[in-house]
């Protein structure tokens, strides 16, 4: 929202932001149409972001990362989203995937995958969504076997995020078939392995430049040093702690794009005349832009304050759901006024507002769905003595 600075900005992140803002709009904004035709941003990108310290920016210095916290990762995430690109896949690589490696991996692990990472040598993904899997990680039916010294892996994901480029994918897996929950392990696949195989990159409604892609893992066979954490079977509750901030990453994306969407039809009400005068003119339009601006200042406020929670170590699992349901659920109503205020032109792809309408629709289902977050939060809540 123009003029409003977060609470929680500091003069070294004012110099981060301008750094990410001249980024994307001189390296993303100019190429987002070649991004949706091609399905998947240019491989270079990536290189060219490690250049700049725009990759794993929460990731300490010893492991090539810019030795910052999220602020710095939201802040690339509202940068992004200023521009109305949503082809891209950093908050991943960096926000998710390479903190599973800060966390959970050994000392080799780090060294080996985190400068790399940043650097944009490595482009990275999380497997964990499978053709006849969403939300229930307990049943996916992915297996990694021991053999020796190796595991061998067999199974099919579907719906991942930086698919086509990936080099290494960290992959939700059952080490342990006969168990659920405590089965699943997340093992470091390298994606030169032999048996490992892409498929597709899929069309969707939305994120058209996105290369989400369906991953196969035939006989696939890698260390048994590539296990995630100390023994197998932690790879559910790795998940669930790593859960709120994949979540709140959602949120901080939603969020800018509510500050994208009213600027976006505030200047196109004021430009677009009907009946002889702009359309902001009209009580109606201005009625519903004011609605619009208290739901988009109104959340942005709940997710600063969760941002500045997680980066104290505050942020607990029910409000992280909280804001990713807040947040994805407002940001699509924000999408359906402004749409509508577009009238016909709001239903044509070459308009930013058609575009964020559809892109917006997946954040009310990946990270874990409305009705999964609104049973998170009914869980925190007093029981009855």
């Amino acid at each position: 929202m123009p003029g409003r600075r977060s609470p929680w900005m500091t003069q070294d992140l004012d110099d981060f932001r301008d750094l990410a803002r001249t980024f994307c709009e001189k390296e993303i904004k100019p190429n987002i149409d070649r991004f949706i035709k091609n399905k998947r941003v240019d491989r270079e990108l990536w290189t060219q972001a490690g250049k700049l310290g725009l990759l794993c920016t929460s990731i300490p210095e010893e492991y090539g990362g810019g030795g910052g916290n999220f602020y710095h990762e939201a802040i690339l995430i509202e940068e992004q989203a200023r521009v109305g690109d949503s082809s891209w896949g950093a908050s991943l690589h960096s926000g998710i995937v390479a903190h599973y490696l800060l966390h959970y991996g050994t000392e080799e692990q780090q060294q080996e995958w985190l400068p790399k990472m940043a650097s944009g040598e490595v482009v990275t993904a999380i497997a964990m969504t499978e053709p006849g899997t969403g939300s229930d990680l307990q049943g996916i039916k992915t297996r990694a076997i021991r053999d020796g010294d190796d595991y061998v892996i067999n199974g099919a994901k579907t719906f991942i995020t930086n698919g086509y480029h990936a080099d290494m994918v960290l992959l939700a897996c059952k080490t342990n078939p006969d168990e659920a929950a405590a089965g699943v392990s997340l093992v470091i696949v390298p994606t030169s392995s032999e048996g490992f195989r892409r498929g597709r990159v899929l069309d969707k409604i939305g994120l058209k430049g996105q290369d989400t892609c369906e991953l196969f893992f035939d006989d696939v066979r890698v260390p048994a040093s590539n296990l995630l954490g100390a023994e197998e079977g932690q790879g559910f509750i790795q998940l669930m702690m790593q859960l709120p901030q994949e979540r709140l990453l959602v949120a901080v994306s939603c969020a800018a794009s509510m500050d994208l969407m009213l600027d976006l039809t505030h200047e196109y009400t004021l430009s677009r005349e009907a009946f002889g005068k702009p359309i902001f003119g009209f009580q109606n339009t201005k009625f519903k832009l004011a609605e619009v601006a208290t739901e988009a200042r109104v959340t942005r406020a709940f997710v600063d304050e969760c941002i500045s929670l997680h980066v104290q170590g505050g942020l607990d699992i029910p409000t992280a759901a909280m804001a990713k349901y807040w947040a994805s659920e407002r940001a699509q109503q924000v999408a359906d006024t402004c749409l509508q205020l577009h009238g016909g032109y709001g239903y044509m792809e070459e308009y930013p507002i058609a575009r964020a309408w559809t892109d917006l629709r997946i954040s009310q289902i990946y990270a874990g769905t409305t009705e999964i977050m609104k049973e998170i939060i009914a869980r925190s809540l007093p029981k009855p003595s």
